[in-house]
């Protein structure tokens, strides 16, 4: 089967984005045809088609693909055709504790992803999506809603009545505060407008701070939870901003350090985690279990992502345009 497919010449960036043809074999032993229908923007993938990560080969790009099975492969007994799946961000991470290092494996950067209509590949690189969402809703998951996940669940076990503290209204802040509400967590919530701060309240948020009238928002929530501070913080602007969320957090809180918003490197105040004993936890998405982990619950709870915007697959320059401007709320999307 020859299908449409979306190609990042090696270099990357906008002007190097060409559609193409690319063949989807019949599935072997252990493997699965799905016919795509969205994908998801992530800061990794603007990473890969604007050339900050260039590549050194033509690459279909996005990690984020949702879609239904067309075939299965001999002695596939996980999926049926008809299944609603979506995709894992490290087909070869299973379960247990990280074993992967860097992007190799992972689709739409050291290997090829899905944007494109049809795809050939291993059981492993797919999960059942949620029950009833569409497949434009299940595309957020891959990336965001696992790495969201797997910080407050997996790396520190969130109870009821913990406060977590996110930045933001990407995706996987948004996921956060969805995950940390659903667990029965206070959150915090910081934003640099006032808008953006509205709407964070009105999902759950308890509390809300802009972060560009208080430049010291990291001792502002540490107020708020009267002095004790807070015991997650869901890390994400990078340098800029880890300095603040170790003053927010408590003694022996958790950061998880996710994004490099604000850069690759800078100034950190090692005596803060030192003197705090906080944990620092570099988050990198997650495992096949902890997605499905993650599915369960939201099957359990009723849960919706939010969806900022959707652009046609073959607009996808523009929609990494769109999220440059930062004016999004939730995720960005791209439907066939």
């Amino acid at each position: 089967m020859t299908n449409r497919a979306i190609i990042i010449q090696p270099g990357g960036g906008y002007d190097n984005v060409v559609i193409s043809q690319r063949d989807a074999s019949a599935p072997a032993k252990g493997e699965i045809t799905v016919r795509l229908h969205a994908n998801s923007l992530n800061y990794h993938d603007f990473a890969v088609v604007s050339g900050m990560f260039p590549q050194n080969e033509p690459r279909i790009p996005m990690a984020d693909g949702a879609g239904e099975v067309i075939a299965v492969g001999p002695d596939v007994t996980e999926f049926a055709v008809g299944d609603h799946v979506v995709s894992t961000f490290f087909p070869t991470w299973q379960d247990g504790v990280p074993e992967v290092e860097g992007f190799a494996t992972v689709p739409g950067d050291g290997i090829d992803g899905y944007a494109r209509d049809i795809v050939t590949t291993h059981v492993n690189a797919f999960t059942h999506a949620p029950r009833g969402w569409r497949h434009v809703e299940a595309s957020t998951l891959t990336t965001a809603a696992v790495t969201a996940w797997r910080a407050l669940m997996g790396d520190d076990a969130l109870k009821p009545g913990d406060t977590v503290l996110i930045q933001g209204t990407g995706g996987v802040s948004i996921f956060a505060l969805q995950f940390a509400k659903m667990a029965g967590a206070t959150v915090i919530a910081t934003s640099s407008s006032d808008a953006k701060l509205e709407r964070l309240s009105a999902m759950g948020a308890d509390h809300v701070i802009n972060y560009r009238t208080n430049p010291t928002w990291g001792e502002t929530a540490r107020e708020i939870t009267g002095g004790r501070g807070v015991d997650h913080v869901v890390e994400v602007g990078g340098p800029a901003t880890l300095n603040q969320s170790m003053a927010a957090a408590r003694v022996g809180g958790h950061i998880s350090v996710i994004g490099i918003l604000t850069g690759l490197g800078g100034e950190v105040a090692v005596i803060s985690a030192l003197a705090k004993q906080l944990r620092l936890q570099g988050v990198l998405v997650g495992s096949r279990a902890q997605q499905q982990d993650m599915i369960r619950a939201i099957d359990a709870n009723g849960m919706r992502p939010i969806i900022d915007r959707c652009f046609p697959l073959e607009s996808i320059a523009d929609a990494f345009r769109y999220q440059e401007t930062n004016q999004h709320f939730g995720k960005i999307c791209l439907e066939m």
